[in-house]
C-alpha cells in the first residue's frame, strides 16, 4: 500500500492555554472521530485575540476550542495533534446536553472531535483567512485519516436552537455556505496528498494513483478557470448601493466587495432588499 504525506501549506502555531483550568482540562481524546466547524461570532476578533482572550478568562469560563484561524494565522491552543503533540486533548466546544452528536456519529464531540474556530470581519481579509481555514480542517482529516466528505458537521448542526456557526460567519465574510466549504475542503484534501512511498505498489495501483493525481489536477484548473470566469470586475450597478451597505454594516469587508461572482451580488441585493441588511 502507498503511503501518503500531505503538502504543509500553511504554519500552524502553538499558544497552549495553561492546562488544568476550565478552559483546558488536560483530558486526552480517546480516539478523534470527527471535526466540528466554528466561526468566532464575533466579528473583528484575530486568532490571536481569542487566543490571548481564552488564557485571559482560563478559569472564568470553559466555553473553548482547539484552533483559531484568521488571515494571517492559524493558531493550535488546545493540542490538537497537529502540531509536534501526538495526542489530541478535549476542548469544550459543544454542549454536552444536545443529542445530535452522539445521532451522527455515535460520540459526543468534547470527547471526540476536534473543534476550528474561523475568525472574519472587516479587518480580516476574508479570502486568505477561508483559505487557511479550509487547508487545516483538510489537513486535520488526513492526520486523522478522516473522509471530509462526512466527518466535518457545523456547530449549528449539532446545537441547530442555539447556533449558527460557521454558516452565519460563511456568509457574512464571503456569501458562501457550509455545504461550499465542504466541498472545498475535499478538493482541498485531494490536491495536498502527496505519494512518498510508492515501492510496494503494483503496476495497477501505480497507475490508479496517477491516473487520481491527474484528475486532481484538472479539477483544480477547472475549478480556477470558474473562480476566474465568475469573478466580475467590476461591481454591477444594480448591485452597487446593498454592496454598499453590506460593508457600511460590516457583513462584508471592503476587500471583498469587489471580484465576486454575479450570484455573490445578486445575493447581496436580495437581502438588501428584503431589509436584512
Amino acid at each position: 500500500m502507498a503511503k501518503y504525506s500531505f503538502v504543509m501549506k500553511y504554519e500552524i502555531t502553538t499558544q497552549y492555554l495553561t492546562t488544568h483550568t476550565k478552559r483546558r482540562p488536560g483530558r486526552l481524546i480517546n480516539k478523534v472521530g470527527f471535526v466540528v466547524a466554528h466561526d468566532t461570532g464575533n466579528p473583528n476578533s484575530t486568532a490571536t485575540g481569542n487566543v490571548n482572550y481564552y488564557e485571559n478568562s482560563r478559569n472564568l469560563e470553559s466555553a473553548s476550542a482547539h484552533i483559531f484561524v484568521d488571515d494571517k494565522h492559524i493558531i493550535e491552543c488546545i493540542p490538537a495533534g497537529l502540531v509536534g503533540n501526538k495526542y489530541a486533548e478535549k476542548a469544550w466546544h459543544v454542549l454536552y446536553n444536545v443529542p445530535t452528536d452522539n445521532i451522527l456519529f455515535g460520540e459526543d464531540a468534547n470527547d471526540a472531535a476536534i473543534g476550528i474556530e474561523y475568525c472574519y470581519g472587516t479587518n480580516i481579509n476574508a479570502r486568505e483567512a477561508y483559505k487557511r481555514y479550509v487547508w487545516v480542517l483538510a489537513y486535520t482529516c488526513f492526520k486523522y485519516n478522516l473522509d471530509p466528505a462526512k466527518k466535518i458537521t457545523g456547530h449549528f448542526i449539532l446545537d441547530p436552537n442555539r447556533k449558527t456557526d460557521p454558516k452565519s460567519g460563511l456568509k457574512a465574510s464571503l456569501g458562501t455556505t457550509f455545504e461550499q466549504l465542504v466541498k472545498d475542503v475535499v478538493t482541498e484534501y485531494n490536491a495536498c496528498l502527496v505519494v512518498t512511498d510508492d515501492e510496494n505498489l503494483t503496476p495497477e495501483e501505480e497507475k490508479m494513483v496517477k491516473e487520481l493525481q491527474a484528475q486532481v489536477a484538472k479539477m483544480q484548473k477547472e475549478l480556477d478557470a470558474l473562480k476566474t470566469k465568475d469573478a466580475m470586475k467590476e461591481i454591477p450597478s444594480w448591485a452597487k448601493a446593498s454592496v454598499d451597505k453590506a460593508v457600511e454594516k460590516g457583513f462584508v469587508a471592503k476587500e471583498n466587495a469587489t471580484g465576486g461572482s454575479y450570484d455573490f451580488y445578486r445575493i447581496i441585493t436580495v437581502l438588501d432588499r428584503a431589509g436584512k441588511l
